[in-house]
């Protein structure tokens, strides 16, 4: 039920009852505790009750859970449409995830845009703030010194280091206005448009579909 809610949707209780496979009763109990444990919030929408992540920070924990689990494990549990969308570009939460993500991330990193400051954080060095507004995504080097700015996401299928954080955020939402990425209905899976493919070698050397195994 938590995997179902990783792209910041809300659901009600008996969807998530159909995804988790057991009785409403049950749902209902296992979504009561986990309330409890402020992992999920409810809102109520007329006579319904929907139910999200609490916050981003629940999603993180669910990414790293995944990472030390079997694969066999995560393969199993996820839905999306075909394995290799999947794994390939994704969001978590907010931000984008996948294998696209990951190499998004080292190629910033080995561009001097990114360095890693923390186990838990990136920095973004000067000549990064100067490329991202070349990008459209600006932000003051005091904004970017914030805690939680640029998180370090490991990806549960690459088990590598993802960008989270606001300018996780920032990034996608940029890269939904750029038309690279497109999202696709009922799934966390996203689409890489043509001129996706094209951009993302162009600016960051990624390269598309004939680099993915």
């Amino acid at each position: 039920m938590l995997l179902a809610l990783m792209d910041g949707t809300a659901l009600p209780a008996g969807q998530l009852a159909m995804i988790g496979n057991v009785a409403p009763q049950t749902a209902s109990s296992h979504l009561s505790k986990l309330i409890q444990g402020r992992l999920l919030v409810v809102e109520s929408r007329g006579r319904h009750r929907y139910y999200r992540l609490a916050n981003t920070e629940v999603a993180h924990a669910v990414e790293a859970l995944l990472a030390l689990a079997p694969r066999s494990l995560n393969l199993r549990v996820v839905p999306r449409p075909s394995d290799e969308q999947f794994l390939r570009a994704r969001t978590c939460y907010s931000h984008l995830a996948g294998r696209l993500a990951v190499q998004i991330t080292e190629s910033l990193l080995a561009g001097g845009v990114l360095r890693r400051h923390t186990a838990r954080e990136f920095a973004v060095t000067k000549h990064g703030c100067d490329w991202f507004a070349q990008l459209g995504i600006e932000f003051t080097s005091r904004q970017s010194k914030q805690p939680g700015f640029a998180k370090r996401c490991l990806d549960w299928t690459e088990r590598r280091d993802h960008i989270a954080g606001k300018l996780g955020v920032m990034m996608l939402n940029r890269f939904y206005e750029l038309k690279w990425f497109a999202a696709l209905r009922n799934t966390r899976a996203l689409r890489v448009t043509l001129q996706g493919e094209q951009k993302l070698y162009e600016c960051l050397r990624v390269k598309g579909r004939q680099n993915v195994a």
